[in-house]
């Protein structure tokens, strides 16, 4: 893995695309599973889905933001962007898209959730009225400070755009930082004892008080874990003989990530009950984190390990995949929650539902870009450069 940094890093390209299909296929399973609440759900809802999706329910948007991260400060060294450009460029790539999303392309998926579990009977116009009306008295029990407005999955927009500002103002800092662990060339296992407590003192300490809300002002547990992640992810790039350590050790930090996710199945389903009084121990819950953090940290070290080994290239796929991935993210959800609204009233087998919905999905996704990349508005609202 010796590239030179003002050469296009494919590998973040590939794990980027890669990442969002793993959460298009997340969000397509939330329809099936059971016990998870969602914005509607299948009469025909399974358990064992649990256990697969918790494979990647503590790693799939930490590893979306530490790519992020990657990939900024790969540009910021390549392109030598000035803050104020940087400050421009992911407003225009993030908070249009936002705006125009929570306006036009989310209020689907509000609308059928309402028809499903609050008795909602009205049509959509009458629906959008009340969503556009900060001052609607529809389902109090569903708003916020701005009424109905939602961003719902797009929540990953505004903290993105949050922790890119709040880099830029430490990013002198990070770059000292940065030199001095790849002059110093600190050994990979302090750096991975460093990353280890921060995730784990976040989840000791704030998980509790802090429930995860995707509201941005009251999130500060998921703040403390995906900040850190994202320095973490913009540093990695500035001090290369870590990252050529993961390539290195790929193979251990799978069999490491494997452990951690037998671990938490274990946990899940009470082989490792200790009794409740044990488990109000500080040092039981410190362990606890230590281990959780474990499994978050081996799977993403893992895939950043494995990607720079064997995706460091390219083709047709991927670059038409670099420029439709926002697009595809803004719209799945809600080409998922309409689809699977409107096929609810089939009297078909689960099995080709299943099929059906996700082929409809990837479908109705593909359409939305291809319309999106042929009118220049729609590039500017979509975020696609």
């Amino acid at each position: 893995m010796t590239q030179a940094i003002d050469q296009r890093r494919y590998d973040i390209d590939w794990l980027r695309t890669l990442a969002f299909f793993v959460l298009i296929l997340y969000h397509l399973a939330m329809y099936y599973v059971a016990d998870w609440g969602w914005h509607i759900k299948s009469t025909e809802q399974s358990v064992w889905l649990q256990n697969l999706m918790v494979l990647t329910n503590p790693w799939r948007m930490s590893l979306l933001f530490f790519i992020s991260a990657m990939a900024m400060s790969l540009v910021m060294r390549r392109h030598k962007f000035s803050a104020l450009n940087l400050v421009k460029l992911r407003s225009k790539r993030l908070l249009i898209p936002l705006v125009f999303s929570m306006l036009v392309v989310v209020p689907p998926q509000l609308f059928y959730e309402l028809k499903q579990f609050y008795g909602f009977t009205e049509g959509y116009v009458v629906f959008m009225q009340e969503y556009l009306d900060i001052n609607t008295q529809l389902v109090p029990q569903k708003q916020s400070p701005i009424g109905l407005l939602t961003w719902n999955h797009l929540w990953f927009l505004p903290y993105l755009w949050c922790y890119s500002m709040l880099l830029l103002l430490i990013y002198l800092p990070l770059e000292k930082l940065s030199n001095a662990m790849s002059k110093n060339k600190i050994p990979p296992w302090c750096a991975f004892i460093i990353l280890l407590l921060g995730t784990a003192m976040s989840w000791l300490f704030l998980s509790d008080k802090f429930p995860t809300t995707h509201g941005l002002l009251d999130d500060w547990f998921n703040h403390a874990r995906y900040f850190w992640v994202f320095i973490l992810g913009f540093m990695l790039p500035r001090v290369s003989h870590l990252w050529q350590r993961l390539v290195d050790c790929r193979r251990a930090m799978l069999i490491l990530a494997l452990i951690g996710y037998a671990w938490l199945l274990m946990d899940r389903h009470g082989w490792l009950n200790v009794g409740e009084e044990l488990d109000k121990l500080w040092l039981i819950q410190f362990a606890h984190s230590i281990l959780i953090s474990f499994n978050h940290w081996a799977w993403i070290l893992a895939l950043v390990g494995y990607a720079g080994r064997y995706l460091q290239f390219t083709n047709k796929f991927l670059s038409y995949a670099n420029r439709a991935i926002l697009p595809w993210y803004i719209l799945h959800q809600t080409a998922i929650v309409v689809f699977a609204g409107y096929l609810s009233a089939w009297d078909i087998p689960v099995w080709f539902e299943v099929l059906l919905l996700i082929s409809s999905t990837f479908l109705g996704c593909f359409l939305g870009y291809e319309l999106v990349r042929r009118n220049r508005l729609l590039k500017l609202l979509f975020g696609v450069k």
